[in-house]
This record gives structure tokens, sequence and C-alpha cells, in this order.
């Protein structure tokens, strides 16, 4: 009996991950999955060290790694740009390799729409 692989194929789904202030980051989240750009946006709480123009900051943030189409990243950036209280936010990119294929099924038809 041949074993099958636990990972299937990720086709065509990224992770975006973005920090945002604690108190913008569900209506974010929604905005994003209420466009259907998005399937899923989990929230965590994260602390972040960086130096910013010059001055070193210790901030509370929120981040947010969301799960999309490849072929949606470039509209979920334009929006996180336009919803985004940040100069400049963090915007990051991640290819999906592989993962579990109901999931991954499913990311891709959340994603349909508009």
């Amino acid at each position: 009996m041949e074993k099958k692989n636990a990972a299937e194929p990720a086709r065509d789904i990224c992770v975006i991950y973005s920090t945002v202030p604690p108190h913008n980051s569900a209506e974010l989240a929604r905005s994003l999955i209420g466009r259907n750009l998005v399937a899923c946006v989990n929230i965590s709480p994260v602390r972040s060290l960086y130096r910013w123009k010059g001055e070193l900051c210790d901030d509370e943030e929120h981040l947010l790694i969301i799960k999309t189409r490849t072929e949606r990243a470039e509209a979920v950036i334009r929006a996180i740009k336009e919803l985004h209280p940040y100069e400049v936010p963090e915007i990051i990119i991640l290819p999906v390799i592989a993962g579990h294929a109901p999931y991954l099924d499913w990311v891709h038809e959340e994603t349909q729409g508009s």
C-alpha cells in the first residue's frame, strides 16, 4: 500500500504578515475578509522593538497572519495600505509550499468573490 504525502502542494496560496496597533487589528481583518480578499486572519499580540526615524521604539502591536491566494496579494497590499494607520506598514508575503489539502482548498474557495 502506497503511503500518501501528508503535505499537499499549496497551489497558489500565500501568507501575508502585517503588524498593526491593537485597536485597529479586528477592523482591518474584518474589512479584508468582507472584501473576499482573504480567507482567514489570525490576530496575535506581539511586542515590537525597532528603530524609526532614529529613535528606538518598543510597542505593543498585533500581528496579523493573513491567508489568501497569491493572485490576491496585490489587492490585499492595496487594502492594507488604505486601512493601515502607519506611514510605512509592515507587509511581508510568504509563499505556502505545502499544507493540508482541504484547508488549502477552503482558502481558495473563500477568496473567489469580488
